[in-house]
């Protein structure tokens, strides 16, 4: 494929690429993220995204596997050196594509739903990637239909929480917004309110999750606020057997969200 080359890590795009990859100050800024893969650039595709500048290295793979992201005629497309791609790209030299991708806006109000009685999973201030990318993972099987996330304290489009995701941050429908933001949200859409807590609380099995509901998972830390407990329609409990009182967020999601898809016949 005849184009632009660059051989040099250099090079002005390179160096931008770098500071996408490892500053979220520079993304917000730019409105552009970085997916490499072709299984991700692909979900991307299929969620909605817009691809701004595709890159490839035709040493890793061939110029044709690119035409399946190149339908735009604003795309631009760019080729590389191997030792460049090595440079720019997360995971190493694995599959040799790579997109600057634009940003969406997850603010609240462009949140739909089509369902009746949609099932939520609002996650307050979760801050590893690795539970982040879990959750969306765990949203994404079970067809849930948003994640909402309050107070965030990471970068959705951080590189970790993409590859932690497996790509499943572009097949969700994911707001943000702060604690009152989203309880009022969910209030106004009568989207009943279960907090996952340790006090004042029933067992999860004898809730009635076949109305549009909400889980609320907090910190494994700290859990949840005490705003969500003050609005909780009812509070949610897993019962533990051993010695200790909490399980990973994700679990804990995992295990709350399929017994609601258990009553809801799925």
């Amino acid at each position: 494929m005849e184009g632009k080359f660059i051989s040099s890590a250099q090079n002005p795009l390179v160096k931008k690429i770098l500071l996408l990859k490892e500053k979220s100050r520079e993304r917000r800024k730019n409105g552009l993220f970085i997916v490499e893969g072709q299984r991700e650039i692909e979900l991307a595709l299929k969620g909605g995204y817009t691809i701004h500048t595709l890159l490839f290295c035709s040493d890793i793979m061939g110029p044709s596997s690119i035409d399946n992201f190149t339908e735009s005629p604003n795309t631009e497309i760019i080729q590389v050196s191997e030792s460049v791609y090595g440079k720019i790209a997360h995971r190493g030299t694995t599959e040799g594509v790579l997109c600057l991708m634009e940003t969406k806006d997850h603010a609240l109000q462009n949140i739909t739903f089509t369902n009746k009685t949609p099932l939520v999973l609002v996650a307050e201030a979760p801050e590893k990637p690795g539970n982040i990318g879990a959750l969306l993972r765990t949203a994404d099987a079970a067809a849930v239909d948003a994640v909402l996330i309050a107070n965030p304290k990471s970068d959705l489009y951080s590189p970790n929480i993409i590859r932690s995701s497996v790509g499943c941050l572009f097949t969700n429908q994911i707001g943000m917004g702060s604690t009152d933001e989203i309880i009022a949200f969910l209030q106004t859409n009568q989207i009943k309110i279960y907090c996952a807590a340790l006090t004042a609380s029933k067992n999860y099995v004898d809730c009635d999750f076949t109305v549009a509901s909400a889980l609320v998972m907090g910190t494994e830390a700290t859990g949840l606020t005490e705003t969500w407990l003050q609005n909780s329609d009812q509070n949610i409990i897993i019962p533990m057997q051993g010695e200790i009182d909490s399980m990973n967020v994700s679990v804990s999601a995992a295990i709350l969200i399929f017994e609601a898809k258990r009553q809801r016949g799925f």
